[in-house]
C-alpha cells in the first residue's frame, strides 16, 4: 500500500517560453504524489530531469536534476525513468549506458542515489525497466533484453525492490506482428497495469527513430504465462499531426481517471527534442472482455516560468 507524506510545493505562475515551450521529455512518466504531478524522462545528458505541475497542462522545470550521474552507475545515456513511492521511499527505475538501474531518495524532486552503483543485471545490456507490484504485494521488474533484437521480460524481484531473482526471468513479448515491421525486431517500453484480474501491458514497436513508431497492448491472466497481444494493435500511432509516438507509462490523474503520457518527435522532419503529450485510456466491453482504448485526441502541456519550491 502507498501512502503519501507531505511535500508542499507552491508556484509562482508566469509566461509561456517563448522557445521550446512543450515539454522536451522521451520515454516520460508521470507521478501523482500528495496532490503534484512529477514527470521524468530521458533528455539531459547528465541525469535525470524532473517538472512539477498542478493540473497536467502547465508545468514547471525544476533546476536541479532529480538524478546526477555522480550518484548513479554510468557516465552517459540516462533513460526511461519510472518513479514509485514505497515505504516512506521514492524508488526510481531507470537505464544508464543501456544497463537498467534503481535509485532511492525521501524526496520526488531527488536527489536519488544509487547505493551500489553496479547495474541491476550485470552482464548483458538491458534498459526501459519498469516496476509491477501485484494485488499480493509481490514484486516484478519487466525491461527488455537484446538477446533476440529488443524484447520484452519480466522477473521477480527481492523484497529490497533492487534485487533480481535471475532464476525467474520469463519471456513476454517479441516482434510477432505485421505493423511491428516498419523498423523491425523492436518491442520495448512495457508498462503493466492490473484491472479486473487482467494484465494489461502497453509497449512500442518498430525503432524510435521511425515515423511509425506506435503503441500495442498485450494482456495476460497469469504475469508469468502467455502474453497476448491485441490483434487490432496499433492502439496509437500517427494521431493528429504527431509522428513516432511510443513508449508511454499510465497513471490515474486527481479524478481517479486512467492517463497514458507517451513522446512524439519534435515535427515531421526532426526526431530531437522529443516531446511529451498526454491523452485519456478507458475500459471498453468487447467480446465479454474489457479493452483497453487510448483516445487519439492528445492533451499538449507546455512550459511555464518561474518554478518555487518552498
Amino acid at each position: 500500500m502507498i501512502t503519501l507524506l507531505s511535500c508542499k510545493i507552491s508556484h509562482r505562475y508566469g509566461e509561456k517560453l517563448n522557445s521550446g515551450d512543450l515539454i522536451p521529455l522521451a520515454d516520460p512518466f508521470i507521478l501523482l504524489y500528495d496532490d503534484v504531478y512529477y514527470a521524468y524522462g530521458t533528455n539531459a545528458a547528465d541525469g535525470i530531469e524532473v517538472y512539477t505541475s498542478e493540473n497536467l497542462k502547465e508545468w514547471h522545470k525544476i533546476p536541479e536534476l532529480a538524478l546526477h550521474k555522480d550518484n548513479s552507475y554510468g557516465e552517459k545515456w540516462f533513460w526511461a525513468p519510472e518513479v514509485c513511492y514505497i515505504n516512506n521511499r521514492f524508488y526510481m527505475y531507470y537505464s544508464a549506458e543501456e544497463h537498467i538501474c534503481v535509485a532511492v531518495s525521501d524526496s520526488p524532486l531527488g536527489p536519488f542515489r544509487q547505493e551500489q552503483q553496479k547495474p541491476m543485471l550485470e552482464g548483458e545490456k538491458t534498459i526501459d525497466n519498469s516496476l509491477f507490484i501485484d494485488d499480493d504485494g509481490k514484486p516484478y521488474l519487466f525491461f527488455d533484453r537484446f538477446n533476440d533484437g529488443l524484447n520484452i521480460w519480466v522477473a521477480e524481484l527481492e523484497e529490497d525492490l533492487m534485487t533480481i531473482k535471475n532464476e525467474t526471468m520469463h519471456p513476454c513479448i517479441h516482434v510477432s506482428q505485421k505493423w511491428e515491421e516498419v523498423w523491425p525486431r523492436v518491442n520495448e517500453g512495457a508498462f503493466v497495469i492490473k484491472h479486473n484480474g487482467v494484465y494489461y501491458m502497453t509497449y512500442s514497436a518498430n525503432s524510435y527513430e521511425s515515423p511509425f513508431y506506435g503503441i500495442g497492448c498485450a494482456t495476460a491472466t497469469n504475469i508469468m504465462g502467455e502474453w497476448i497481444k491485441y490483434p487490432h494493435n496499433p492502439l496509437l500511432q500517427k494521431p493528429g499531426n504527431l509522428v513516432g509516438v511510443g513508449h508511454s507509462s499510465m497513471f490515474k490523474d486527481k479524478n481517479g481517471d486512467w492517463k497514458i503520457v507517451f513522446h512524439a518527435h519534435n515535427s515531421i522532419n526532426n526526431i530531437h527534442p522529443r516531446k511529451m503529450y498526454i491523452s485519456s485510456v478507458e475500459f471498453r466491453k468487447a467480446d465479454d472482455a474489457d479493452k483497453l482504448y487510448i483516445d487519439p485526441n492528445f492533451d499538449t502541456p507546455f512550459l511555464v516560468r518561474d518554478a518555487h519550491i518552498e
